[in-house]
């Protein structure tokens, strides 16, 4: 079914049916979407990056061991009730916070079977409007607004849109990786290919984890059969979306992004993110950059 492409983009899918096994044994009872970035787990920050972009409707696309986060975007009475009656306002506004960001729903993905997969689970809820996708693993820092680029781009042009970034020639096998133009001031991305060796890959740009799909995206991963890894990805979808014509929803575009990025999925750059975004706080950042500092000029970081 054809979808206007004005029509205005309200509801994001993320995918968090992970196992995390990169933080284990941390994350052996603890969803790694629920890691504390600083005092907020990494998932809010997701999901306040969705809604400050407009989308209101948010589907979390789950698996077992996942019901804190769940918890997480639900009220807790009981520890609101205890805030209140110590005066604590500020942790009390920090509790409500996150219950009240979006209209939240939840569909459990049941076997891992790829992001394709994870983002057909999606069907039902989005129906035949375009949506966003939103990879739980990467933090974009609120400053850059790359959804709303994204978005605006699709309300101008149909099709989907996808997040690119360039990285160094050696990484670009842990990535997605886009061949594409420059077409009108924006990137017309030709082909995908999902994990290529280092030789044969088309370019450094890689596709990172936004996403602005259109609908007609569950057809084509209702007949993608599974690719690397025995999995359904979401890239062979985009390959064969890039060939299809734009009466039908077809065509891939691109944002090259080259703003602050973290993957909260790796350690490094968990890390990373944890830092830089306490250093930038008024609370936090004084003390902790001379901490560092001290640190890196007495102890060399040991």
């Amino acid at each position: 079914m054809q979808v206007a492409k004005s029509m205005r983009v309200t509801k994001a899918v993320v995918p968090v049916a992970g196992l995390g096994t990169r933080f284990l044994p941390a994350t052996k009872a603890i969803p790694k979407e629920m890691l504390p970035v600083v005092d907020r787990p990494a998932i809010q920050y997701v999901v306040e990056e969705a809604v400050a972009a407009g989308l209101d409707d948010v589907l979390f696309v789950t698996g077992r061991h996942k019901t804190p986060l769940e918890d997480h975007f639900d009220r807790n009475v009981e520890l609101e009730q205890a805030l209140s009656s110590k005066g604590d306002d500020e942790k009390l506004a920090a509790v409500r916070a996150s219950d009240g960001l979006a209209r939240v729903h939840y569909v459990r993905q049941g076997a891992p079977r790829g992001l394709g997969h994870a983002v057909l689970m999606a069907q039902q809820h989005v129906g035949h409007e375009a949506f966003a996708v939103l990879l739980g693993d990467d933090l974009i820092d609120p400053r850059d607004q790359v959804l709303e680029e994204m978005i605006a781009l699709r309300q101008e042009h149909g099709g989907s849109v996808v997040c690119l970034m360039e990285v160094p020639a050696e990484q670009i096998s842990l990535y997605g990786c886009a061949a594409a133009t420059v077409v009108d001031g924006h990137v017309r991305v030709t082909d995908l290919i999902e994990k290529p060796p280092v030789d044969q890959a088309p370019s450094n740009l890689a596709v990172i984890g936004r996403y602005v799909l259109d609908p007609v995206v569950f057809d084509v991963l209702e007949r993608t059969q599974p690719g690397r890894g025995g999995e359904i990805q979401l890239t062979d979808a985009l390959r064969e979306l890039a060939q299809m014509p734009a009466e039908i929803g077809g065509g891939v575009r691109g944002v090259v992004f080259r703003g602050r990025r973290y993957d909260t999925g790796d350690r490094l750059s968990y890390l990373q993110a944890v830092i830089q975004l306490a250093l930038e706080r008024d609370d936090l950042g004084p003390p902790l950059k001379q901490w560092l500092m001290s640190r890196l000029v007495d102890g060399e970081g040991k």
